[in-house]
């Protein structure tokens, strides 16, 4: 069913606000919506659906051990926070957006969540969010929280997962050493990013990379991780977040896996 929608806040892409009810929509779908709720178009690039499950199967297939506890790090609606309890005991969820853990929560208590998916303009579909079959969700839980001030008390954890985070918080640095500080010996931390650097997120000086005359974000990365963590795998991970009917972002994120020494 196709309704209107005349309250739905407008979201620039070069300063979104997360706390937004489009925002929540959004990234329901694009953690949720089945292949032909995002994209009923059959010349679209496909390989790009359901990057939050894909991003915790590969930081999971990278443990040399079976993993008992996993920390999602800006876990957003939390897709990868639910795909991680798949294998492990315990997931915690984190993030910054209220709204988000919110929706998060409601997914963990109900297993279901409405939410209206855009389509042109003010015109929205109502669409069901849906945790998937199999995964126990008593293994999950999510909370508000800073990735550059973590709480004490979370303990260490065999897999750390940050999807899509470094480019979106104030001092990325600070928030790879908070997270790698966690990492049991022998865990992995896994790291993906499309390195979207704004101003309007990250003060320009703490950058990974993108400046003129700097090291590439990648090279950053390598540099503050190491020696603490061997580079297990690097490979291109590319993603789609549906705007509406006939607008998608395509990008491709520098998906990279770690083990900690």
């Amino acid at each position: 069913m196709t309704t209107r929608r005349s309250d739905a806040p407008t979201r620039s892409s070069d300063a979104p606000d997360y706390e937004s009810r489009r925002a929540v929509d959004q990234y329901l779908l694009f953690h949720y919506g089945s292949t032909e709720e995002v994209l009923p178009y059959p010349f679209g690039p496909r390989d790009a659906l359901g990057y939050p499950a894909r991003c915790a199967h590969a930081a999971l297939d990278a443990a040399k051990e079976t993993p008992r506890r996993a920390l999602d790090l800006g876990c957003a609606v939390g897709g990868t926070t639910f795909a991680l309890a798949l294998m492990c005991d315990e997931v915690v969820g984190i993030d910054l957006s209220s709204a988000f853990v919110a929706a998060a929560e409601a997914l963990r208590r109900d297993g279901s969540l409405p939410y209206a998916r855009v389509e042109e303009g003010d015109r929205t579909t109502q669409l069901v969010a849906r945790v998937p079959q199999g995964i126990d969700r008593s293994r999950v839980r999510f909370e508000v929280g800073d990735a550059t001030a973590l709480p004490s008390g979370l303990g260490v954890f065999d897999v750390i997962v940050l999807a899509n985070l470094i480019d979106r918080v104030a001092d990325p640095p600070r928030c790879l050493e908070q997270a790698g500080s966690l990492v049991r010996p022998g865990g992995v931390l896994f790291v993906s990013s499309p390195y979207t650097w704004l101003v309007e997120a990250t003060p320009r000086d703490r950058w990974l990379g993108g400046r003129a005359g700097a090291w590439s974000s990648f090279e950053t990365l390598r540099t503050q991780l190491e020696p603490r963590f061997e580079l297990l795998q690097r490979r291109e991970m590319p993603f789609l977040l549906r705007e509406h009917a006939r607008k998608y972002q395509w990008s491709v994120a520098d998906a990279t896996t770690w083990q900690r020494s």
